[in-house]
């Protein structure tokens, strides 16, 4: 019998990675050779010691798992006491697979939906497949009469009603927010209801001053006739008018300064905001003074004045607020300059004279060298003497 060999696989030790079988290719067993006994029909040997041959075991290649398999050939049988061993495989470590690193630039961006698509090419991410894109019409600019119109209705100030028809925060839910200033603006709708032609802004006014509409709208007009005086005086120039004053001071002319009613005769040493300041008489208000020139002027002057008897026994008292004054706006003098004035005073002196310059404050009357210089409060009724017209009671002269 031909002797057969057993080969044990190793046990693994504990703790090892146990190989994994490593794919092999098909191989067609071979036969193995068996002896056969002499015929006796053969003629017999001479006499000598039988040797049995057996051949060598050839190691053929094991395929790589990651080679192709080629079709097994058609295996020769060879003569063989025993089947060839096996190679043992060496255990191999598995391979750490690495994980993918995601990029920004590895990420594909998602693709952005085009507002040109065509219809039935579908909606914009999330929409209904295979829906059609509405295109949307751009909504008209809100005019002032709607954003009024929905104010006065909702109760609430422009800039809301103008965010509703926008499309942005309904008027209801910023009453819902600010309960407290929504009830102030129920208040002001429920005054200017009441008070047809009160404007918003009024009617916040007269809620928070306290007082009566009438009242409110009294003091708003002394307000803007004051803004409108402040404006005219300072639209015309007063250098020359401040020069003339500046040349007496330095000259130390004595004037004769008329007052309501007497005459101061005095030296101007200083100009002050308010006041003259005289040499003796010390500091005289400039509301006081009537009229002014040189004293030897005066002198000349006084006997050939005109007089108004009524003003002459009473002088009119000079109101605090410019807008209450007869005349407190300089520019409508400035037409007149270099033509023959008629100006009646508050102590009823009369004067006749050229109006040579117009200043913000004061009228300067006369000859070059013989000037009468005149302050618009002490002035009560004017008039061009070419056209003898009368301006005193005009009301749009002090606006």
């Amino acid at each position: 019998m031909p002797a057969v060999e057993v080969i044990r696989r190793p046990v693994a030790n504990p703790g090892t990675v146990a190989p994994s079988p490593t794919p092999t290719a098909s191989v067609t067993p071979r036969p193995t050779p068996r002896p056969t006994a002499p015929s006796p029909t053969s003629p017999t040997p001479s006499a000598g010691p039988t040797v049995s041959v057996t051949p060598r075991p050839t190691p053929r290649p094991t395929p790589s798992p990651s080679a192709p398999v080629a079709p097994s050939a058609p295996s020769v049988p060879e003569p063989a006491t025993a089947s060839a061993p096996r190679p043992i495989p060496t255990p191999v470590a598995p391979r750490p697979t690495p994980s993918p690193t995601v990029t920004p630039s590895s990420v594909a961006p998602r693709p952005a939906f085009s507002p040109s698509r065509a219809p039935g090419a579908g909606g914009p991410p999330g929409a209904r497949p295979g829906g059609f894109a509405r295109p949307r019409t751009p909504r008209p600019p809100p005019t002032n009469e709607q954003i009024l119109a929905l104010a006065a209705k909702e109760h609430v100030p422009a800039r809301i009603a103008k965010g509703e028809l926008e499309g942005k925060m309904k008027c209801r839910i910023w009453r819902k927010l600010h309960a407290e200033e929504a009830k102030r603006f129920d208040q002001v709708y429920a005054l200017m209801g009441q008070n047809p032609g009160l404007s918003l802004a009024d009617g916040f006014g007269v809620l928070q001053s306290g007082l009566t509409v009438a009242e409110f709208l009294a003091r708003k007009e002394r307000t803007q006739r004051k803004a409108a005086v402040k404006t005219a005086r300072g639209e015309v120039d007063d250098s020359s008018i401040s020069a003339f004053i500046q040349g007496l001071v330095e000259a130390k002319t004595e004037m004769a300064m008329v007052l309501g009613e007497r005459t101061v005769l005095d030296t101007v040493t200083s100009v002050e905001p308010i006041s003259f300041v005289l040499g003796r008489s010390g500091r005289q208000e400039k509301l006081q003074v009537v009229m002014m020139t040189r004293r030897s002027d005066w002198e000349q002057l006084a006997p050939h004045l005109e007089r108004e008897p009524k003003l002459t026994q009473k002088p009119v008292n000079v109101a605090r607020q410019p807008d209450k004054r007869p005349f407190s706006d300089p520019r409508p003098f400035l037409a007149h300059q270099g033509q023959s004035v008629r100006l009646t005073l508050r102590n009823g002196i009369q004067l006749v004279m050229p109006l040579r310059v117009v200043g913000r404050f004061d009228l300067l009357l006369g000859e070059d060298g013989h000037e009468v210089f005149v302050p618009l409060h002490a002035l009560v009724r004017f008039s061009a003497e070419d056209s003898l017209e009368d301006s005193g009671d005009a009301p749009g002269e002090n606006s």
